[in-house]
């Protein structure tokens, strides 16, 4: 009883009125309590007295019913009163420390590679943005032109797209001297730097001469060979994406490119590395073609190329990602849009189209990917733009995650040095105009992380 009375006491200064309206409810609805007494003369109606409310009623009325009302309406009051402070809710759990390498505020970079000596190298695709050069050494943080502004020098801005097309002999000799847009850097088990020029601005067409392969002899910074693409194999409509190498086959190697470009087959293009001959592998294999229907889901958002004037359409971008198994027999690869985790042998890429295609392995669901990389452990690594992180595929096939941060906003490439630290690009792609009805919705600076691993790279030389 006395602690009846503390509570009505209580609910009464508190100047709520929930627990008297609650007394009136359970009351009204006892259809055997007598009714209330007349209200006095000098009687004035007051929301928060409940002693006012409860004398207005016989003395018929059972006390046990009163107290129970009056339990009940200090319970709910109490149940409906807010806690002085909420309890963090749980948040997504994040892994892996990145460290911060270097960091971009002016054109926005795809690759990067690392040599044996611990040089850094990434490159700009000239895809819209004011890019001075396209290949860069990082440099106490900086990029800086590599191997100079020269070799870099491709027409000037804003012409470099007809420059890139057009079939005169002035324009072709440009294409061939220059780099018109790198969209990959890799070190080959030589130490030697490999720059990837697609040949393309803005992903345009391709002409004679743009598409080729450019060897730097990293001890005197010069070029050392140039391997061109023909047309035949690198297609107008090609988009010579990543490349990966196996110097032990042939007198000098090969190496395995992807195609990722929307309107061509997609596809593999093998080079022999000694001859330059090159020929295209598995055009229009449904293992290199995006899913159909594709959409991912970036922060939060489902993203569609939406190209200016048009409907919105879903991302048609092909064979993009590769890798390499430690003993060289399979070569790993992915569509941009897709879930899905491809390999071939590379026996059969250099035997026939037919051997290669009955070769292709699907390993199922990996999540979305940009790049790959693999290491001499048997992993393969994954960047996953759906989800800002990095996970790596074990041999067994299950997959454990490498980093998860919300600052890998559109991991890209990725590269592992001889010291085991992975790096990797993160440029937020998705963000561009193509993706946002013609708004650049980019933040910069665009970054370039690393992080310790266990793993070493494959060098098949």
């Amino acid at each position: 009883m006395k602690t009846g009375r503390t509570k009505a006491t209580l609910s009464r200064n508190s100047g709520n009125c929930e627990g008297v309206s609650v007394v009136g409810a359970f009351i009204g609805k006892h259809p055997g309590l007598a009714r209330p007494r007349q209200q006095p003369a000098n009687w004035r109606h007051s929301a928060c007295e409940p002693p006012a409310l409860i004398s207005m009623f016989k003395p018929s009325v059972k006390p046990s019913l009163l107290l129970g009302g009056a339990l009940l309406s200090t319970t709910l009051f109490s149940s409906l009163t807010p806690r002085a402070q909420a309890a963090p809710a749980p948040r997504e759990k994040l892994a892996g420390k990145l460290q911060t390498v270097a960091q971009f505020y002016g054109a926005m970079p795809t690759g990067v590679t690392v040599s044996q000596k611990g040089r850094i190298f990434v490159n700009f695709p000239r895809w819209g943005d004011n890019v001075p050069f396209t290949v860069a050494e990082i440099k106490n943080g900086r990029a800086v032109a590599y191997p100079d502004l020269a070799l870099n020098d491709f027409g000037a801005n804003g012409s470099r797209a007809a420059l890139s097309m057009q079939k005169t002999p002035r324009a072709r000799e440009e294409r061939e001297t220059h780099l018109v847009g790198v969209q990959s850097v890799v070190v080959d088990p030589k130490d030697r730097l490999w720059l990837l020029d697609t040949g393309s601005i803005a992903f345009g067409p391709t002409a004679p001469g743009g598409p080729k392969m450019v060897c730097m002899n990293l001890e005197t910074d010069t070029v050392e060979k140039v391997i061109p693409i023909p047309p035949h194999v690198a297609l107008p409509t090609t988009y010579l994406n990543d490349v990966r190498f196996d110097l032990r086959r042939g007198k000098g190697g090969v190496a395995y490119i992807t195609d990722s470009g929307a309107g061509s087959p997609g596809g593999i293009i093998v080079v022999d590395l000694a001859s330059g001959r090159s020929f295209r592998r598995l055009d229009n294999h449904p293992s290199v073609q995006p899913e159909p229907k594709f959409v991912l889901f970036v922060e939060g958002r489902g993203r569609f190329q939406t190209p200016p004037g048009k409907f919105p359409k879903y991302l048609g971008l092909k064979s993009d990602g590769i890798a390499i198994s430690a003993d060289g027999s399979r070569l790993y690869y992915c569509p941009l849009a897709s879930r899905r985790l491809y390999s071939v042998s590379t026996a059969a890429l250099l035997q026939s189209n037919v051997a290669a295609a009955r070769s292709v392995v699907d390993h199922g669901d990996k999540g979305a990917s940009d790049g790959l990389e693999s290491d001499a452990q048997g992993r393969v690594y994954c960047t996953q733009y759906e989800t800002n992180s990095i996970s790596r595929r074990l041999p067994n096939g299950l997959f454990e995650t490498v980093v998860h941060d919300p600052r890998l906003l559109w991991p890209d490439t990725l590269s592992l040095a001889k010291n085991g630290d992975l790096y990797v690009i993160a440029n937020q792609l998705h963000e561009q105009k193509g993706f946002n009805f013609g708004k650049d919705l980019r933040r910069k600076p665009y970054s370039l992380f690393k992080i310790k691993t266990d793993g070493a790279p494959v060098s098949l030389k």
